[in-house]
């Protein structure tokens, strides 16, 4: 494998973006065209890169820009992990392009170059092996996420977009606090350095770095939606166009990602006894936390919007809940959930704008939950009756399509059998009953309890939409937008039905993990190694 295939997803992006910036939005075609060949290149690059990480004897791909060491230069790297997010990211893209085609692109301006941008930021952040590069790519990715939430316009829309800029410059500015802490203490932001540096540093100074870690774990917690820093994620992904919305639903994994990575490589095992597992208890809660926040919030939505976003954060919660146990087949099963998750709730946003627009181009589409019965009225279902007498009732292939695709959602999300979202979850829940303590059995049952109310509140949308309101307005459903929800949906099929070696897959990232010595060999030179 060439190294330079390392960068290439980083690299591919920002080109592309650049070319569309001169080209301009009046050849929207050529604009177009760059990037399904950019997200095309990138699914084909990014599966290299997994086949590369996990078929040889390299365990990681380490590229060093100007080839610096590692300790003082900047170096991406590769692994199982790494490889896996970008390939998630790349697919995820390009099954948005089709959706974002019709009505959705043209509401603003430069959605394709933004994209493009987001999809340097996010695949940068997943490659970086320094923080202070995590810390440029995660400005590269929230700088085009502003312009993505607020595309459309809207007062609905730069209300919550705003909102959302806020509450990131405060993510920022503690990523910067929780940064220069930890240099001030090691002399190093690079990862592999920092797991080599923990064990070593002098109690004296351990408390200052223990602080800096945990005011950046707070910055990522914040991106994550854990309880209560997440109280800006439901309006803000209900406001957001909806192609936009399910590309945030991957954003919110930017943090889960960071937090893994760092909670396994710096505060494992090998960091010694007075750092091992720092902050895992809190992510345990924390997580439990959230996913009791997100549940009431679904439960109370009337939004369909926001009865997605309540979704993604009870995704966040279970997965910070995950992390926080530190235990090596709970994370195979959190690495699977991640996946499944992320593309069902991307195809439940998509879904969901549909139902939502009346097909005109306002921007401001909302579509409430209103009770069944309103007083003074007809019964809505009165209609229905009136309709038992007739031998055939024939149901238009828009309101099918929309009514299945929501159905699959649902079952995705909720976990239930035979899907992919049941293998996910069992794969995560299993683990957790042969954990001893109180954490790992709070957490099991409120995943399930969550996973009944998911089911619950999602009939009972589904029924307000299609069973309750006869009479309701479908809006037409563009072949392009069909094809993205069939994609991410049948991308969901696909791995129910060939599952061992995505599953082997993950159980390989997960040994990965927990073993961060292998990391630390491949990135930092043997002259580099902490005494």
């Amino acid at each position: 494998m060439s190294n330079h295939l390392v960068i290439a997803p980083i690299l591919l992006p920002l080109l592309v973006a650049a070319l569309q910036l001169l080209v301009g939005e009046r050849r929207r075609r050529t604009t177009l065209a760059l990037s399904i060949a950019s997200c095309t290149g990138l699914v084909l690059a990014c599966a290299a890169l997994m086949h590369a990480v996990s078929g040889g004897e390299a365990l990681a791909a380490v590229y060093r820009i100007g080839d610096w060491p590692a300790r003082f230069g900047i170096v991406l790297v590769a692994d199982r992990l790494s490889a896996l997010m970008v390939l998630l990211t790349s697919v995820l893209a390009l099954a948005l392009l089709p959706y974002a085609l019709g009505r959705w692109q043209h509401r603003g301006g430069h959605f394709q170059p933004l994209l493009q941008f987001l999809l340097m930021g996010l695949n940068g952040a997943f490659l970086t092996g320094d923080l202070f590069n995590l810390f440029v790519f995660f400005e590269v990715l929230l700088a085009a996420s502003y312009g993505l939430a607020l595309h459309g316009s809207g007062a609905r829309r730069v209300s919550a977009g705003l909102h959302y800029i806020a509450v990131n410059l405060t993510a920022s500015m503690l990523f910067l606090l929780g940064v220069s802490l930890i240099f001030g203490v090691t002399g190093t932001l690079n990862m592999a350095a920092l797991a080599e540096l923990i064990p070593h540093v002098p109690e004296r100074t351990r408390a200052l770095l223990h602080a800096g870690a945990a005011i950046l774990g707070v910055a990522f917690l914040i991106k994550t939606a854990m309880w209560p820093l997440g109280f800006w994620l439901p309006r803000t992904y209900a406001a957001a166009a909806p192609a936009v919305a399910a590309m945030f639903a991957l954003m919110t994994k930017v943090g889960i990602y960071v937090l893994l990575r760092l909670g396994l490589l710096l505060f494992g095992d090998g960091a010694g006894p007075a750092s091992a597992h720092f902050g895992s208890q809190w992510m345990l809660w924390g997580g439990a936390a959230t996913v009791v926040a997100g549940t009431i919030g679904m439960l109370g939505a009337r939004d369909l919007g926001k009865l997605a976003g309540y979704n993604v954060v009870i995704s966040a919660g279970t997965l910070l809940g995950a992390i926080g146990l530190q235990q090596e087949a709970v994370t195979t099963g959190a690495l699977a959930y991640l996946v499944i998750s992320t593309l069902a709730i991307a195809a439940f946003f998509l879904v969901a704008g549909l139902l939502a627009s009346d097909g005109d181009d306002e921007t401001d589409d909302t579509l409430l939950l209103e009770p069944y019965e309103q007083p003074g009225e007809t019964p809505a279902n009165e209609s229905l009756y009136a309709q038992e007498d007739e031998s055939r009732v024939v149901i238009p292939a828009p309101i099918a399509m929309l009514g299945l695709s929501f159905s699959a959602c649902a079952v995705l999300l909720a976990g239930l059998p035979p899907l992919s979202g049941f293998l996910a979850k069992f794969a995560l829940l299993s683990p957790m009953l042969e954990i001893a303590g109180r954490g790992a059995m709070v957490l099991f049952v409120l995943v399930v309890v969550a996973g009944l109310c998911t089911v619950i509140a999602l009939c009972r949308a589904g029924i307000q939409i299609f069973w309750v309101e006869p009479e309701r307005i479908f809006p037409k459903v563009r072949l392009t937008e069909s094809i993205s929800i069939a994609l991410l949906l049948g991308l969901c099929l696909l791995l129910t039905v060939w599952v061992e070696r995505p599953l082997h897959y993950l159980r390989g990232t997960a040994d990965q993990l927990h073993a961060p010595q292998n990391y630390i060999h491949a990135v930092l030179p043997d002259t580099e190694a902490a005494p």
